[in-house]
């Protein structure tokens, strides 16, 4: 059996249809502002995945990393008071996308950010792509507005 490197095709691919264009840096979030402070918002948040039968794999602690390895690559700027990424899955959302498209896999766990900014914050996730993955983005809009209004 021939292996082919398919992420080497691609990229060639890529290079040739987009002139060596880079693709985009960031995909793009859906957020929605808090009323409340960043840890009543991040308690919802929290509470908005477990109350819907889910459980929180993990919970990454963005600001708490940047902040603490600033001085370690010479930033002089913070920029997160406060930052968590809450990561989870749906048994039941999970195979019905993936068995429309088993590499929707890509998009698993799924995610929800709480930030603080300037005192703002934040609740929101990544935009999905139109189709199948329409019910994940749906489920997280719902968590994360939720949390936002402080629910």
């Amino acid at each position: 059996m021939k292996r082919t490197n398919t992420a080497a095709l691609i990229c060639a691919a890529m290079t040739v249809v987009t002139g060596g264009a880079k693709p985009a840096a960031a995909e793009e979030a859906i957020t929605y502002p808090a009323d409340g402070s960043f840890a009543d918002t991040a308690f919802a948040v929290e509470n908005g995945i477990v109350n819907r039968g889910f459980v929180v794999d993990h919970v990454s602690h963005v600001g708490d990393m940047l902040n603490r390895t600033a001085g370690d690559v010479g930033a002089t700027e913070q920029i997160f008071s406060a930052a968590d990424v809450y990561l989870f899955c749906s048994a039941t959302v999970s195979r019905d996308v993936m068995e429309v498209d088993p590499m929707n896999i890509v998009h698993c766990p799924y995610s929800i950010f709480v930030t603080e900014i300037d005192g703002k914050v934040t609740v929101g996730h990544r935009d999905y792509p139109d189709g199948e993955m329409q019910q994940v983005e749906d489920l997280l809009s719902e968590i994360a507005r939720d949390a936002a209004s402080g629910w």
